[in-house]
């Protein structure tokens, strides 16, 4: 095994993030430490299932830890009460008491429900996440955020409950399909656009490289997303505020998401890095970043192969009106006004709540002409 270690510090519920080669293969020795007896109830997705399942079983079986596995449907409507209440049943069903660890084995859908389940499951008990795509390893996989989808939006029904420790093997992402890498790419992006004009710049350079598999371009920009993640999380564990940076993009993705019925016709990398193209555009538009940024970060996202304009996205959409009335769903809503993550420039992200809603509305419309 070889891997970086970013630490989560968080006093006494602190934990590391390790990142790199072989953690499958190794996970039975990294996670016996913090075993009270020699079981685990692993809950993954049948994608993931037939794909690593059998090497992470041999890890735990060499240790001579007992294993049991879930797998669920893959695709984001698997997180919803249905596949919750399945797995909690499950859990239960297993036995797993207070002192037991679960692991969350797959992508963002499957850490985000397991981790739920685990914070409610006897009030919580631990669980340890393996995320296996780029966009869980290095966004949804660390800091705590647990929870579900319902009709009335994505990710309104959870609770902060933090991993006891986070396994990122990036050995998995060859694996991916090309649509579902770029995806999670738009979250690495988001990290320079947020914090760090350098790693952006970093990324123009090096992203065909990271895309067509270069190993240590992957583990780099894998590290670097998470010791920003990780350095936000310890300073603003509950989004009181810096926290909120981290949802540059979403408060239009979530809407977009809602739209499109959480489906494959936008994935919700996707849907950030249109976010992110608009909420640049909005910030121009504001006066607040010079008149260049928004096509510069719109010309990497159209290098990478990303979607950036709404005309990306298949199949009809609500009008501007619509989509606006969507983000009035949005966690990120207080006191019923919009929350928008802006920019001053690139790296250089932060929170505004007095952005006027009729030129969000000209934006969309200006947006949706294109299509």
């Amino acid at each position: 095994m070889d891997f970086n270690t970013v630490p989560v510090d968080l006093g006494s519920r602190s934990y590391e993030v390790r990142i790199g080669s072989g953690l499958i293969d190794g996970a039975g020795a990294l996670i016996a430490p913090l075993l009270a007896r020699p079981k685990i109830a692993v809950i993954t997705d049948e994608t993931v299932a037939g794909l690593h399942l059998l090497r992470l079983g041999a890890s735990f079986e060499a240790q001579g830890i007992t294993l049991t596995a879930l797998a669920l449907p893959p695709g984001e409507s698997t997180k919803g009460w249905q596949q919750f209440a399945r797995c909690s049943e499950w859990l239960l069903e297993q036995k797993i008491e207070r002192r037991d660890v679960v692991l969350a084995f797959g992508g963002g859908v499957v850490g985000d429900l397991v981790g739920f389940a685990a914070a409610v499951l006897r009030r919580g008990v631990r669980f340890v996440q393996m995320p296996t795509t780029l966009l869980a390893q290095v966004d949804s996989s660390v800091g705590g955020k647990t929870g579900i989808n319902t009709g009335q939006g994505k990710n309104l029904i959870g609770a902060f409950h933090q991993p006891s420790l986070v396994l990122a093997d990036i050995d998995v992402l060859g694996t991916m399909s090309r649509r579902d890498f770029l995806a999670g790419y738009g979250e690495v992006v988001k990290y320079g656009l947020l914090g760090d004009a350098g790693f952006f710049e970093w990324l123009e350079q090096r992203g065909p490289a990271l895309a067509a598999g270069d190993h240590a371009a992957r583990l780099h920009a894998v590290t670097r997303s998470v010791e920003m993640k990780a350095g936000i999380v310890a300073r603003d564990e509950t989004e009181e505020g810096e926290r909120a940076l981290l949802n540059l993009g979403h408060t239009f993705c979530h809407a977009l998401e809602k739209a499109t019925g959480y489906g494959d016709r936008l994935l919700h990398g996707e849907g950030v890095a249109i976010g992110c193209a608009l909420a640049f555009e909005l910030s121009q538009r504001l006066g607040l970043c010079a008149q260049e940024v928004p096509g510069r970060v719109r010309a990497h996202l159209k290098a990478m192969g990303l979607k950036t304009d709404l005309a990306d996205i298949p199949g009809d959409l609500p009008d501007a009106a619509g989509l606006l009335s969507l983000m009035g769903q949005d966690k990120k809503v207080v006191d019923g006004r919009l929350r928008f993550i802006l920019a001053r420039g690139i790296g250089e992200a932060f929170v505004a709540e007095d952005v006027p809603p009729d030129l969000v509305q000209a934006l969309l419309a200006e947006a949706l002409a294109g299509r």
